[in-house]
């Protein structure tokens, strides 16, 4: 126990590893961003986009229970072991997407996809923020959340691509053999657990435990709960730009391969954008951050309406992106700062399971609100719910002591020699 350290730096080389871990974890969802809805209308002859949605519905009920349950067994089973079993449900998934002559046979491997994410993704998130302790967390989800959504655009560019070339199935798919296999081997072979380094911090930390975590993560607490209902309203309208994105862009005309162009734009720009909000999240008030980021989402999505032409839409895909990477490392490190280590994993997994729950919210109400009342009806209606969530995180959330201080030490060294009379942070 006394050779355990907590930081980035002690640690490095297994959180390496569990960045590229993650990066196969992104690239499993690529596979299906940009080419299963038209796989629905052209091979399957679905019109009604609550139908095409379904897979989507599926695959956040499933993902969203799992993240729960992977919160709640990670300290009785153990992260490394849950992140193998995650991979063993990944394996069958290509095989079924490239093979299924049903679209039912579609929503099932969203089942295993759904289990997969929900057990992989959250235990690599929940093993980073294990070893690198409390002053880098938000750099740290930047990092992991920066793999697995630049994994996720690159993927979906060459699906898209693949798909143009040779067709929709089964080329593209092969790819997602090779993350499988590697994800696996690579989780069971080079991973280790991260208790000691939970024990470690768990001794030192004067966070006061959750009396009742379920409730207080998901509304009771007032940041806990902020940070939760933006997490789901982020996912609703991600679930929207998964299912409706490449449809609106087949309506206006665009190729294959210019939809896997604009689709792969977005999550690109969410990815890379991380690497740098994640380490903002560790210097300036969350609240700031979060409000800021949900605002522009809600914003360039309205936009998306008047938006005609190819560069339009990858200038506002590009906005999505960005307002997007403003919020999520954020979400993860928010939630860690206001819960106890033993506390962790579990609050972690409530936020995500409402997180990922916005994935099936949103297809079903983007799908309700497009069959009855067209695509960009759907649109104005996710749009102006984002602009709500950001007023929530406005009116509702406080900035911690933690971040209070860091700004003022900003003001000290940004204005040293000058004599400060007052400062209000605006996060109060």
């Amino acid at each position: 126990m006394d050779k355990i350290k907590l930081g980035l730096k002690e640690n490095w080389k297994q959180f390496t590893l569990l960045v590229i871990i993650n990066a196969f974890v992104g690239g499993m969802i690529g596979l299906e961003r940009s080419i299963l809805p038209q796989i629905a209308e052209l091979e399957f002859h679905i019109a009604a986009k609550t139908a095409i949605l379904s897979f989507i519905v599926v695959f956040g009920i499933v993902k969203a229970i799992t993240n729960y349950f992977t919160g709640a067994l990670a300290n009785k089973v153990g992260r490394k072991k849950l992140l193998v079993i995650g991979w063993l449900f990944a394996m069958p998934v290509p095989f079924v997407l490239m093979f299924a002559d049903n679209w039912n046979w579609i929503v099932a491997a969203n089942v295993l996809l759904g289990i997969n994410q929900g057990l992989t993704w959250s235990s690599t998130v929940v093993m980073k923020i294990d070893l690198v302790g409390e002053k880098q967390r938000g750099f740290a989800m930047g990092l992991n959340e920066f793999a697995g959504y630049i994994a996720l655009a690159a993927i979906a560019f060459l699906t898209g691509w693949i798909a143009s070339e040779y067709g929709l199935r089964p080329y593209p798919f092969y790819i997602g053999i090779a993350l499988s296999v590697m994800g696996l081997l690579g989780s069971w072979l080079l991973i280790k657990d991260t208790k000691h380094h939970i024990a470690a911090e768990a001794t030192s930390s004067k966070i006061p435990k959750l009396k009742n975590i379920f409730w207080e993560t998901t509304w009771k607490n007032k940041n806990l709960g902020s940070v939760t209902q933006a997490g789901l309203i982020n996912n609703l309208n991600d679930g929207m730009a998964w299912g409706l994105f490449p449809i609106l862009l087949a309506t206006k005309g665009f190729s294959i391969a210019q939809i896997g162009i604009v689709t792969a734009i977005y999550p690109a720009v969410w990815g890379i954008g991380q690497l740098f909000t994640g380490k903002m999240a560790d210097k300036f008030c969350k609240k700031d951050l979060l409000f800021l980021g949900m605002l522009l989402q809600g914003i360039t999505l309205v936009a998306l309406l008047f938006a005609g032409t190819i560069t339009h839409f990858i200038v506002l895909s590009s906005l999505l992106g960005w307002g997007t990477a403003m919020v999520y490392p954020t979400f993860l490190a928010t939630v860690a700062e206001n819960t106890h280590p033993s506390d962790r994993a579990n609050s972690l997994g409530v936020f995500r399971f409402w997180r990922d729950m916005g994935y099936a919210i949103g297809a079903i109400v983007t799908g309700v609100i497009a069959d009855s009342f067209g695509i960009n009806a759907s649109i104005m209606a996710i749009g102006t719910l984002t602009i709500s969530s950001a007023l929530i995180i406005f009116y509702r959330m406080k900035c911690s002591d933690k971040d209070f201080i860091k700004i003022m030490d900003w003001i000290r060294n940004k204005f040293s020699g000058t004599h400060v009379v007052k400062y209000r942070s605006s996060c109060y």
